[in-house]
C-alpha cells in the first residue's frame, strides 16, 4: 500500500510537465527515506533535467540507502541529459520502484537492467495502467512515429453542436472551455476543416490564467479556401500555422507562405485530404499529438481513416431539437454492426457539463 501512494504521488508531479515536455514523456520521481520523502521532482521542460535527476537535486539529506519511485523507467542513455541511471548509481539508492518500462528502444529494459546488475533491488509494475495511460501520447508517437490524435466536441443533450440557425457560442460553460483550453497547452497541435475557419474564423490558441503554450494549427484546406484575412493567417507569424491541401495554385501558396504559413501537399483522399498521409508528414516534424475540433465532415472523415485515439464528448445540460448539425456527419454508418465503438475511461463534471472521455475501438 505505502509503494501505491508514493507512485500516485509520483504520477501527480509527472502531471505537472503536461505541455512542456513534448515529445518527450511525462515522468515524476518521489525519493523516500525511512517512510518519509526526502525528495521529489519532475521532468519539467523539454531538454530540462529529468525527474530522477531533479528529485535528487531536491533531496534534503542523503539518498543513500533511500528507495526511489519513478513513473516511467530510467534512461540510460545520453540525449540532452546524462543517464538517469547513472545519477541514481551514483546517489547510492538502493531500490528502485517503476511505473512502467519504456516502449524507448535505446531504453526498453536496459535501464532497470543496469540498476540491477549495480545491486539496486528493482521492482516493476506498481500503477503500471495508470502510468502506462500518462504516457499514451509517447508511447504511440515513440512507437509508430504517428500522432496521438484526441477528436473533441461539445453538444446538446439531443446531440446538436449548433442551432437551426447555425449559433453555436456558447453551447458549454467556462469550466468545459478552460478544460478545452487545458487540452489545447497539453496537445501539440490542433486541428479543423477551412470550413470551421469561414464560419466561426477562430484563433485556434490557448487561453489560461496559468503559464501555457499555444499548439501549432493546422488547417484541412483541400481547394484553399482559408481568407486570407482570417485570424489564424494574419497572425501565422506568431503561431504555427500550417495549411494542409491538395490544391496545386502555386501562386495562391506563395501567398499564404509570404504570409508566413507552412503549406503541406497532401494528395487527395477519398473524402477530402488524405488525412493518413498528412499525420505521417506532421509526425515527421515533431508534432506528437493533435486535438482534432473539426466539424461533422472532418469529424467522420478522421474516424473513417482510423487516426483518432480518444473522443472527449462534453456535453451540456440543453435541448436544440430540430434538424440543426450533429457532431459526426460524412456519409455516416448505414449498417449497426459497423458502428464505430468507444471505450469510456473516464467521465467527469465541468461546472454543469458532462466531459466523459473514451477511446475508440477499431
Amino acid at each position: 500500500m505505502e509503494d501505491k501512494s508514493f507512485m500516485e504521488r509520483a504520477l501527480t508531479l509527472a502531471k505537472k510537465g503536461a505541455g512542456f515536455v513534448n515529445p518527450n514523456p511525462m515522468v515524476g520521481a518521489v525519493i523516500v527515506k525511512n517512510g518519509k520523502i526526502i525528495g521529489e521532482g519532475y521532468h519539467e521542460q523539454y531538454g530540462g533535467l529529468h525527474a530522477e535527476r531533479n528529485a535528487l537535486k531536491n533531496c534534503k539529506e542523503s539518498p543513500k540507502g533511500a528507495t526511489i519511485y519513478v513513473t516511467l523507467e530510467p534512461c540510460c542513455h545520453y540525449g540532452k541529459t546524462p543517464p538517469c541511471t547513472e545519477a541514481i548509481i551514483e546517489s547510492g539508492i538502493s531500490r528502485v520502484v517503476i511505473g512502467t518500462l519504456d516502449v524507448n528502444p535505446l531504453v526498453a529494459g536496459k535501464g532497470a537492467k543496469i540498476l540491477a546488475d549495480n545491486g539496486i533491488r528493482v521492482e516493476v509494475g506498481v500503477l503500471e495502467k495508470e502510468c502506462r495511460r500518462l504516457n499514451r501520447v509517447f508511447n504511440k508517437y515513440m512507437t509508430t512515429k504517428l500522432p496521438y490524435v484526441v477528436m473533441k466536441y461539445a453538444m446538446t443533450a439531443d446531440g446538436k453542436i449548433a442551432t437551426t440557425s447555425g449559433e453555436s457560442k456558447w453551447i458549454t460553460g467556462d469550466e468545459a472551455r478552460e478544460n478545452v483550453h487545458r487540452l489545447r497547452k497539453n496537445l501539440s497541435g490542433i486541428m479543423v476543416g477551412v470550413s470551421t475557419v469561414i464560419a466561426d474564423d477562430p484563433s485556434l490558441n490557448c487561453r489560461l490564467d496559468e503559464p501555457s503554450k499555444d499548439p501549432v494549427r493546422i488547417i484541412c484546406d483541400s481547394n484553399l479556401r482559408t481568407p486570407f484575412d482570417s485570424v489564424v493567417v494574419k497572425t501565422a507569424n506568431e503561431g504555427e500555422t500550417i495549411i494542409a491541401t491538395s490544391s496545386e495554385d502555386d501562386v495562391k501558396i506563395a501567398e499564404y507562405e509570404k504570409r508566413g504559413c507552412r503549406v503541406l501537399r497532401v494528395p487527395q483522399g477519398k473524402n477530402g485530404i488524405d488525412l493518413n498521409y498528412l499525420m505521417k508528414e506532421i509526425g515527421k516534424i515533431g508534432i506528437d499529438s493533435v486535438l482534432l475540433e473539426g466539424g461533422g465532415t472532418v469529424n467522420f472523415s478522421a474516424l473513417e481513416s482510423r487516426i483518432v485515439d480518444e473522443v472527449h464528448i462534453h456535453m451540456a445540460p440543453k435541448i436544440f431539437g430540430g434538424r440543426s448539425k450533429s457532431p459526426v456527419e460524412g456519409v455516416g454508418i448505414s449498417d449497426i454492426g459497423n458502428a464505430i465503438k468507444l471505450n469510456p475511461v473516464n467521465s467527469s463534471w465541468c461546472g454543469n457539463d458532462l466531459v466523459i472521455e473514451n477511446e475508440v475501438i477499431y
